[in-house]
C-alpha cells in the first residue's frame, strides 16, 4: 500500500481513479469499479461529484 493516493492514468479507463484507488490499497481494480457502479446506484449524483472532484484534486505520477 503506498502513502499517497496518486492518479494512474495509464492503466485508467476514464480519469485514473479507479486504478489509483486499486494501486493506493492494493484491491484489484474490478472490483474498485464495481463497487463505483454498485455506490452510483445506491447514492447517484453524491458519488459522481465525488469522483470528478477526486479527478480533478488528486495528483498525477
Amino acid at each position: 500500500m503506498n502513502r499517497r493516493f496518486i492518479l494512474n492514468r495509464q492503466d485508467g479507463k476514464l480519469m485514473g481513479i479507479a486504478a489509483g484507488l486499486a494501486d493506493w490499497t492494493g484491491v484489484d481494480v474490478v472490483i474498485i469499479r464495481w463497487a463505483m457502479i454498485a455506490a452510483t446506484l445506491l447514492t447517484g449524483p453524491v458519488t459522481i461529484l465525488i469522483y470528478i472532484l477526486t479527478g480533478w484534486l488528486a495528483a498525477d505520477r
